[in-house]
């Protein structure tokens, strides 16, 4: 469950970021979407910690 959360979080960090940095250029896109990557990683951990309480 924890690999899952994670991955779903990455992917779904990594649009919203990519989505909210397209209108600023390619490079700030791809930074973005880094950084929503990162917080979906966070995230998806912290939703799997409590779903297996």
């Amino acid at each position: 469950m924890n690999k899952l959360c994670i991955f779903v979080g990455t992917m779904v960090g990594g649009y919203v970021g990519g989505f909210l940095g397209s209108g600023f250029g390619l490079m700030t896109e791809i930074v973005t979407s880094g950084i929503g990557s990162m917080v979906g990683v966070y995230l998806g951990w912290k939703l799997a910690q409590r779903i297996e309480r």
